[in-house]
């Protein structure tokens, strides 16, 4: 019977562990050259459509890198098309939308979805990697409401996200519709990813950085406070992340959730100073992968002695790993992470 390495799992509940855990955001992919090779082949809704094709990518950091935890290669769009969202995932671009929401009958239009019938390739993906490949937790994951929304009312990624603000202050109605459906889309998702196999799950509203608090509060907390409180239920780590939003750090705390992700901009003896208990993940500037080593080590030494200050930390970037990281810098600094905090335990 295989052993798991349950590092991970301890330090997202905030028990005391030998070791400080890493895994990397985007770390399936992007960088490594067996993965550019396939995608000379396949596009990326191709690879998760094929369920011993992307168990491969998601298994190859861990055998790489020796992470304390793999993350589904798969995207936060893939389970939009179930529910009636045309979306495609183009080159240079990233994902596209050919029917933006534009309405409440827009939103009134939008389908459920059944997991085992509309995404079973990802279901059958996270069977295949906990039942028979992975000796450490796989990590499910979903995109929030508001990032999918953003998506979905400008048609594609944005810069300012002019539209989806205007749209959430001018059509509250069929903004909190639209949240609704998502929300409930999201738990459904979710909780078919965690019945397959998943131990733990990463909320990722990457772009909810661009509202203010006040309008944070308002018009996203709820739903994402009900996100939180029906995957409670799971019995699984629940993981919160967002890139420029240090300023939603203590809203996300309030949460009925467990790990607070940090981007570089927050650090963690200031994100403990804000009152944040709970476990923290993060949080190397990912552009720092591109540094010499002595560079790397520095400022990895740095987050690994405010993350040791309190129980709870989990080593991570503070966003994805670019596709022009050498795989062997992720290979040694992980060797680094595992070896410093540990010598720093003793």
């Amino acid at each position: 019977m295989r052993q798991i390495n349950e590092t991970f799992l301890k330090a997202a509940k905030g028990e005391r562990t030998e070791y400080t855990p890493v895994w990397y955001m985007r770390q399936a992919g992007r960088s490594q050259p067996e993965y550019r090779k396939l995608k000379e082949k396949y596009s990326l809704f191709e690879i998760t459509r094929q369920p011993e094709l992307c168990a491969y990518v998601t298994k190859l950091p861990v055998d790489q890198y020796n992470v304390d935890a793999a993350i589904l290669y798969k995207d936060i769009m893939s389970p939009l098309p179930s529910i009636g969202v045309d979306v495609d995932i183009k080159s240079g671009i990233g994902p596209v939308i050919d029917n933006p929401i534009r309405s409440l009958a827009d939103v009134e239009k939008l389908g459920e979805i059944d997991p085992e019938n509309d995404v079973p390739y990802v279901l059958d993906t996270i069977r295949l990697l906990t039942k028979e490949q992975l000796d450490v937790p796989l990590i499910g994951f979903a995109g929030a409401p508001f990032t999918l929304a953003s998506y979905m009312i400008e048609g594609g990624p944005s810069k300012n996200y002019n539209k989806t603000k205007a749209f959430m202050y001018a059509e509250p109605k069929a903004w909190q519709a639209l949240m609704n459906k998502l929300a409930e889309m999201t738990v459904t998702y979710v909780r078919a990813q965690v019945k397959a196999g998943a131990r733990a799950v990463q909320i990722f509203d990457s772009w909810v950085g661009a509202l203010n608090v006040a309008d944070y509060r308002l018009f996203i907390k709820p739903v994402m406070e009900r996100i939180f409180s029906e995957l409670r239920e799971e019995n699984v780590p629940l993981i919160m992340f967002g890139v420029g939003a240090s300023h939603l750090a203590k809203e996300w705390h309030d949460l009925p959730l467990d790990v607070v992700g940090l981007d570089w901009r927050l650090p963690i003896k200031e994100a403990r100073e804000m009152g944040i208990t709970k476990t923290v993940q993060g949080n190397l500037d990912p552009a720092i992968l591109l540094a010499p080593w002595e560079v790397i080590e520095e400022r990895a030494r740095a987050i690994l002695d405010e993350g040791l200050a309190e129980p709870g930390h989990i080593f991570n970037l503070g966003h994805g790993v670019f596709p022009d990281v050498n795989p062997d810098t992720l290979k040694r600094l992980t060797s680094f992470v595992h070896e410093y905090s540990a010598a720093k335990r003793k």
